[in-house]
């Protein structure tokens, strides 16, 4: 049952709840939502990094052990750098040793490099394991712990390595928002932005109107940010769950952002990189005439007020360019670029050509 201090979005596919996304303000109702999943019986492994596991790893397995059969937890160091097959394999011995089977799960407590790896060790030990996200990061709670993008990066090719597969549950506590540090919270608004521009115009234009007091954290505010975001990420992964076409717009920002990250050693945050991505892309939307100067201003200024980074250097386009063919969104050889033909509506599409990326860097360079 919803109650005032709880939200709940069922995850459908082809008609069918596949999962619940809940959002709350406490983790007392995460014992609850473990026994309705069957846990009494099984094992839990809390997957998470040594930042979350310092602040909410006792607390979590505390919950958890009131309610499972056994609790166990990985903690591996964090940092992006350690999002990879070799931390993967940490957690299958440790699954291993312990003796965890096909029903078992695992929970992902953390930001997106906890999210992303543990559910592609649950996709991947035991040909798939049951895994729930608990993002605990701005960027992990609208994004990347809600439609079963799992991955890891490989050498210097983010997510190169990767599987769908779908949580069994998303609690989400947006009380922990409050306690993010400002960059954090700043990284996880270049998506949430781009959510608006991509889908819902209205939800773009509510940001805007709600921005000082969003970026000041105020509880009434937390929860209709977070929840907005999410309803725009289950619609589009609810008509294309692995991604064949629709779901290809959330990546507005992310051809030319994910070549800056890469070039960048990901010394830049994901969401800062996105946002720097999409300032470029509207500025090529601007030049082909499908938005408005006015509209590529409004976004900087968001960006500004956001206190994300307006510029990047030490890198010149020309790289940035050729980092966007190893991506991994090229298709028969072509880049599938993203762009709006208006506020609130992203499409497909195939003929952005390299003098147009090189113009639109111009403008974050």
């Amino acid at each position: 049952m919803n109650t005032e201090h709880e939200r709940r979005l069922t995850v459908r596919l082809d008609g069918e709840p596949i999962y619940d996304i809940v959002l709350t303000e406490t983790f007392s109702g995460l014992g609850e939502e473990l026994k309705k999943l069957g846990c009494e019986k099984k094992k839990l492994c809390i997957v998470t990094d040594s930042n979350v596991a310092a602040i909410y790893l006792e607390e979590i397995k505390k919950v958890a052990s009131d309610c499972c059969r056994a609790v166990t937890s990985y903690v591996f160091p964090a940092g992006e750098e350690n999002k990879n097959l070799d931390t993967v394999r940490g957690v299958y011995e440790h699954l291993i040793e312990n003796k965890f089977d096909r029903k078992d799960y695992l929970i992902a407590l953390g930001g997106g490099v906890v999210g992303d790896l543990c559910g592609f060790t649950a996709a991947t030990y035991l040909r798939g394991v049951g895994f729930i996200q608990i993002p605990t990061t701005l960027l992990s709670q609208v994004d990347s712990s809600i439609g079963g993008k799992t991955g890891v990066d490989f050498d210097a090719y983010k997510n190169m390595v990767g599987a769908f597969h779908m949580p069994k549950l998303v609690y989400t506590n947006v009380s922990v928002l409050k306690s993010l540090p400002e960059e954090q919270f700043s990284n996880g608004m270049g998506e949430v932005i781009k959510h608006g521009l991509i889908r819902d115009k209205a939800y773009f234009e509510w940001i805007l109107e709600n921005l000082d007091t969003i970026m000041e954290r105020k509880p009434e505010v937390l929860r209709p940010l977070v929840e907005g975001s999410n309803l725009i990420k289950r619609e589009v992964v609810e008509i294309d769950p692995t991604e064949q076409n629709e779901r290809a717009t959330l990546n507005f920002g992310h051809t030319l952002g994910h070549a800056v990250e890469k070039l960048m050693d990901f010394k830049l945050l994901h969401g800062h990189c996105v946002a720097l991505g999409t300032l470029a892309a509207m500025n090529l939307c601007a030049k082909r005439g499908l938005v408005s100067e006015i509209d590529v201003e409004r976004y900087r200024l968001s960006m500004e007020r956001c206190h994300m980074p307006m510029k990047i250097s030490g890198l010149s386009a020309k790289d940035i360019i050729a980092a966007t063919k190893n991506d991994k969104k090229m298709e028969a050889g072509v880049i599938k670029f993203i762009l709006l033909d208006q506020l609130g509506h992203a499409y497909i599409d195939r003929t952005v050509t390299d003098e147009e990326m090189e113009q639109a860097l111009s403008s974050i360079m």
